[in-house]
């Protein structure tokens, strides 16, 4: 049995989690602790302040009981909107905390596209167009090329966490480009999992989607793979498990 541990801001699109555990298989558990969102607005103080090392350090201490072997901060803008060298050190610091391996979301789409050969992106965000651009920041810094960001304006996660099909799907198209390599959907308050499969489908390339990326990143600081066709390409790449 492999657990994998999650500190989650707030209650939004956290059903996107056993979703997701189900389609991994018998042996992996994701085990998702809530963190206090302070207040829940998509604007940089706010993101800011709801990943302060105070709040994960409060989530970190139920969820070392459940055995984790990895913890990821499942939250894509709280761990952007501090710049690269900053949300570098927010992971430093959770896994000294944790006293296990850690990452973040962010980081997570990183190291994704790295997995899928992926190097020019387009991004369709549910953020205001200043958090969008942090985020264009961001993979530049992490050497992935943005051709396109499209924000939604969207002013909190509570306000995703009721978008549906119609919604997450006029998005993908809108911020989609014809030479990006890859579709990033970067909030973990967006429902994706259940439509991933679609989305590539229908765009002809892999979707990277924020719940996807973060139990992906979590498996691999785990040190393990896993092939989950559901899941979208990212998890067809040289399977080690099989579902």
């Amino acid at each position: 049995m492999t657990a994998l541990g999650f500190l989650y801001p707030g209650h939004s699109a956290e059903d996107d989690y056993p979703r997701i555990e189900q389609l991994l298989g018998s042996d992996i558990r994701v085990d998702l602790v809530h963190t206090d969102i302070g207040e829940d607005a998509h604007r940089v103080d706010a993101l800011r302040e709801m990943g302060s090392s105070e709040r994960l350090a409060a989530g970190l201490r139920d969820l070392r009981l459940s055995g984790a072997e990895a913890v990821v901060w499942a939250c894509t803008s709280g761990g952007f909107v501090h710049g690269w060298e900053g949300a570098h050190e927010q992971v430093r610091s959770l896994a000294l905390a944790a006293g296990m391996p850690a990452s973040s979301t962010s980081f997570a789409f990183v190291h994704a596209l790295r997995e899928i050969e992926a190097r020019r992106v387009a991004v369709g965000a549910t953020y205001p167009d200043d958090v969008a651009a942090l985020f264009a920041d961001f993979l530049r810094a992490g050497g992935v090329e943005v051709t396109r960001v499209r924000g939604s304006g969207a002013v909190t996660a509570a306000e995703v966490g009721t978008w549906g099909e119609a919604e997450l799907f006029a998005l993908a198209r809108g911020a989609d480009t014809p030479d990006a390599q890859a579709l990033l959907l970067p909030d973990t308050a967006l429902h994706t999992v259940a439509h991933i499969p679609a989305l590539e489908k229908e765009l002809g390339k892999p979707v990277l989607t924020a719940n996807q990326v973060t139990v992906w990143e979590a498996l691999r600081l785990a040190d393990r793979r896993v092939n989950a066709p559901e899941l979208g390409a990212l998890f067809t790449r040289e399977p080690i498990v099989q579902v």
